[in-house]
């Protein structure tokens, strides 16, 4: 004679749901955490970024003359560069560039990209190279040096980020295990 055996699966259909929704609750996790380290690496991007500014000349930009005893103003030669090149400048726009792009998964990773869209930016960020002795109209000045040396606003971020990456994730995995009771 056999005899049946009654199992009863209910808590592990349970068990299973439950596994199931803490699953997608960490890839949830992971797009959160990648997204806040991304937008801690661009505050610090941000913050090391240079801010262009208007050129300071010493000389008076104008000349004022005297004729038939009225007065004149002229702009100097320096002036006329000045208000040429630099009227209406606003620095910033390489620290405006900065923008954080989308997280995206592929297989066991997750991407983000830091972005400056700006042209200059890799110049700024690695160094650019320049002809000595050449004119430049804009700032009213030869060139002395061959090589600008690169502020490195990126690359130091990084590694300041990656430094602390331990912190950072610790921290949010603490904090998820509390919530879901783990």
């Amino acid at each position: 004679m056999s005899k049946a055996i009654k199992i009863d699966l209910k808590n592990f259909r349970e068990f299973s749901n439950r596994l199931m929704a803490l699953q997608k609750e960490i890839e949830m996790l992971c797009f959160e955490l990648s997204n806040e380290i991304a937008n801690r690496l661009l505050a610090k991007v941000i913050k090391r970024t240079p801010v262009g500014k208007k050129p300071f000349k010493e000389e008076k930009k104008t000349i004022t003359l005297k004729n038939n005893g009225k007065k004149r103003s002229f702009l100097t030669r320096e002036g006329v560069i000045v208000e040429k090149y630099w009227s209406g400048y606003q620095g910033g726009t390489l620290r405006r560039g900065w923008r954080v792009g989308r997280v995206i998964k592929s297989k066991n990773h997750y991407k983000v990209e830091v972005i400056n869209s700006v042209p200059y930016a890799s110049y700024v960020e690695y160094g650019h190279r320049q002809t000595p002795g050449r004119y430049v109209s804009q700032i009213g000045k030869k060139l002395k040096k061959g090589w600008v040396p690169g502020k490195f606003m990126l690359t130091i971020s990084e590694k300041e980020i990656s430094e602390n990456l331990n912190k950072i994730i610790e921290g949010k995995l603490i904090s998820f295990f509390k919530e879901n009771r783990l």
